[in-house]
C-alpha cells in the first residue's frame, strides 16, 4: 500500500535533492538549502546524472516552459520582494511554487490555502484556548501558523489563490513582506515580535480567471513581483508531462495500464485545439468555457488509466478518452457538449476520413457525446 495519496515534492524527490545538496558548490543565499543554480537544476533538469554515495543519480525535468522564468523566480525569492506567479488554471503554478518551495527551503508544506472562509489567526498564529484560559497569553498557549512558521524558521510560505482570500487576510502579509515582522500584542514581551530569518518569503499564486473577486491592493501588489505562466503550446513538451505524471500516479496505485504514445497525442491534441480555438492545421474551432489545462489532460488520461485497469484489458483506447473528456470539458454546462460535437465534426472527422493515426477510433466514439 502506498504510503500516502500523495507526497510532497521534498519526499518524492528527496534522492535527487541530496544528489544536489552533496554536490552543489554553488554560492547559497542566507537560509538556502541548495544554490541559485541547482535550484534551477532541480526544476529543469540535468542531461548528465548526478553522483550521490556511489549511485548515478538521474535529475527529471519539473517544470516544462521558460526556463528564464525560473532565473526570474529564483531570483526574486533571493530578494526581499515576493514572488506571485499568475496565469491561467492549470498552468502548473501550484506545481512550480511547490518544487521551488521543497528546493530552496526543503519543506512545501508551510502553505495557505486562500478561499472566502480563510481567517488571519489560519494564517499568522492562534491560541490553544484551554492553555489561555488556564495560563493566560504565553509561547506554550500560542499556535503559529504558516507565516509565522516561516518568519521562525527562515523558510518559504506559499499562498494558493491568493485573490480568492478577503482584502484584510491578503493585507496580513503587508508587515511581513516589508518589514519582515509579524508583531504578537497579546504576549507583550520579548517573545511579541518575531524577526523573519534568512530564507524567509512568500511565493502567491493567481488564476487570471479570478481575477476582480478579491483584487490586490496597490500597496500589496508593490510587495511581490509578478511572473506570468503561459498554457504549454509545445505538443511534444505537453505530451512528455501527461505520460510522466500519470505513470508515476498509476505506478504509485501498483496498476500497469498501457498507454501509447499514439493515444496520448490524440488527448493532448484534442485539449490544445479546443483550448486554442484553431486546429494544428489552421481550422477555426469553438473554444470551450472549460479550461482544457494541461492539469485536466492529466486528469482525462488517468481517469482513462484506471478505466481500462479495472472494467477492461488494460489497454487505453480513444474510447476511454472520450467516455472522461466530457467530464473535464462539459462540468455543469451542458452547452459545452455541443462544442465538443462541433469539433468532432470539424477537426476529428477529416482525420478520420484520411485515416490519420488513431482518430478513426476517436471518431467512433463521438456517440459518448450524446445528451
Amino acid at each position: 500500500m502506498p504510503e500516502a495519496i500523495r507526497l510532497p515534492a521534498e519526499r518524492r524527490d528527496a534522492l535527487e535533492l541530496a544528489a544536489l545538496a552533496g554536490t552543489d558548490t554553488g554560492r547559497r543565499p542566507p537560509g538556502w538549502a541548495l544554490s541559485p543554480r541547482a535550484v534551477q537544476t532541480y526544476l529543469t533538469g540535468s542531461e548528465t546524472p548526478v553522483e550521490h554515495e556511489g549511485a548515478a543519480v538521474t535529475i527529471r525535468r519539473k517544470f516544462y516552459g521558460d526556463d528564464r522564468l525560473i532565473q526570474r523566480a529564483i531570483v526574486s525569492l533571493a530578494s526581499d520582494r515576493g514572488l506571485l506567479l499568475i496565469g491561467e488554471p492549470g498552468t502548473a503554478k501550484s506545481w512550480l511554487s511547490e518544487h521551488l518551495a521543497a528546493a530552496i527551503s526543503g519543506t512545501s508544506l508551510l502553505t495557505i490555502q486562500g478561499s472566502a472562509g480563510v481567517t488571519e489567526d489560519q494564517i499568522t498564529y492562534g491560541w490553544n484556548y484551554a492553555l489561555l484560559l488556564a495560563e493566560g497569553p504565553s509561547e506554550r498557549a500560542l499556535v503559529p501558523g504558516p507565516l509565522l512558521r516561516g518568519m521562525r524558521e527562515g523558510r518559504l510560505v506559499r499562498f494558493e489563490e491568493i485573490t480568492r482570500a478577503p482584502h484584510e487576510v491578503q493585507d496580513t502579509l503587508l508587515s511581513a513582506l516589508s518589514d519582515k515582522v509579524v508583531v504578537i500584542p497579546e504576549l507583550g514581551d520579548e517573545h511579541g515580535v518575531v524577526l523573519a530569518k534568512p530564507g524567509f518569503n512568500i511565493i502567491a499564486t493567481a488564476n487570471t480567471r479570478d481575477r476582480g473577486v478579491n483584487e490586490m491592493s496597490a500597496a500589496l501588489k508593490r510587495r511581490f513581483n509578478f511572473e506570468t505562466v503561459m498554457p504549454l503550446t509545445d505538443l511534444d513538451q505537453e505530451v512528455a508531462i501527461v505520460r510522466d505524471q500519470v505513470g508515476q500516479l498509476v505506478a504509485d496505485e501498483g496498476i500497469t495500464p498501457v498507454i501509447g504514445e499514439d493515444v496520448l497525442m490524440l488527448l493532448v491534441t484534442t485539449f490544445q485545439e479546443l483550448r486554442a480555438g484553431r486546429t494544428i492545421d489552421g481550422v477555426s474551432v469553438d473554444r470551450t468555457a472549460a479550461v482544457m489545462s494541461t492539469a485536466e489532460a492529466v486528469s482525462v488520461a488517468h481517469q482513462a488509466a484506471l478505466h481500462a485497469a479495472y472494467f477492461d484489458e488494460g489497454e487505453v483506447t480513444p474510447e476511454h478518452l472520450v467516455d472522461h473528456l466530457a467530464g473535464a470539458a462539459v462540468k455543469d454546462l451542458p452547452e459545452e457538449r455541443r462544442t465538443l460535437r462541433k469539433y468532432w465534426e470539424v477537426a476529428v472527422k477529416p482525420r478520420a476520413v484520411r485515416e490519420v493515426g488513431r482518430w478513426r477510433e476517436l471518431w467512433a466514439a463521438r456517440r459518448l457525446l450524446e445528451d
